[in-house]
């Protein structure tokens, strides 16, 4: 399990880089990041390898964030490993949210059952 972070920044020129500055002050390594704009703003979700130190950075930089636990899992590097993953997991009743990649390889999965989903991925041989 991880701490992904949802960030809501302005949609500008300059926002990712401010932000991405203010992590790497702290001393923050981002794992994974995804970011979209949504009618006027932008959304930037991240996994970090210090929540805490990604907390304080963005409390005292005054950004609006919201967190959540994600799964990051790693696959096989074959056709059809995420075929096989998203299967086992719609069988299994687990709705899979949001799906993202992370610069270490592995996928970030937002899915609406932590627990189960844990399991569906050790029954694949998933880590």
């Amino acid at each position: 399990m991880a701490t992904e972070f949802t960030v809501f920044v302005e949609d500008r020129p300059g926002a990712l880089a401010h932000l991405t500055e203010v992590l790497v002050k702290n001393a923050v390594n981002i794992l994974a990041i995804h970011g979209s704009p949504c009618t006027g703003q932008g959304i930037i979700q991240f996994v970090p390898d210090s929540p805490d130190a990604a907390t304080e950075a963005l409390r005292h930089a005054g950004f609006d964030y919201v967190t959540q636990n994600v799964l990051l899992v790693r696959l096989a590097d074959e056709p059809g490993a995420l075929a096989r993953l998203a299967r086992a997991m719609g069988e299994a009743g687990v709705n899979i949210n949001a799906v993202y990649t992370a610069m270490t390889g592995q996928l970030v999965l937002d899915v609406d059952n932590h627990s189960k989903a844990q399991q569906v991925a050790m029954s694949l041989g998933v880590r």
